[in-house]
């Protein structure tokens, strides 16, 4: 991770505020509990990466705060963002899909 989190203070488990959702996302690579890994770039992409294949996507902020990805041709979902805190120490983001209510964990690398 990045020092671009430096000044956010958070709690394990509480909502990241949709002004930090930018930060949150960008400050490094998030690497999941099955292997896959992404990247979420400044400019609103995302490459996700699973099995050594890449999938090109796009994130944004709605106009509620939420988190949303958008995957071509037409896959979109939204998800309240977590932080997930470790002595005192961000060390990830739980996502939980404001649709299907499923939570995955993305930690920094």
């Amino acid at each position: 991770m990045t020092h671009v989190l430096q000044g956010i203070w958070a709690e394990d488990g509480a909502a990241v505020a949709a002004a930090d959702i930018p930060k949150a996302v960008t400050a490094g690579r998030l690497v999941y509990a099955d292997g896959a890994a992404q990247v979420f770039a400044g400019d609103g992409k995302t490459t996700y990466t699973e099995r050594g294949g890449d999938s090109a996507g796009e994130w944004y902020v709605d106009d509620q705060g939420w988190f949303c990805s958008f995957w071509p041709p037409s896959y979109r979902a939204c998800y309240a963002l977590r932080w997930i805190v470790e002595d005192t120490r961000i060390v990830g983001l739980r996502f939980t899909g404001l649709n299907d209510g499923v939570t995955f964990d993305g930690r920094y690398e």
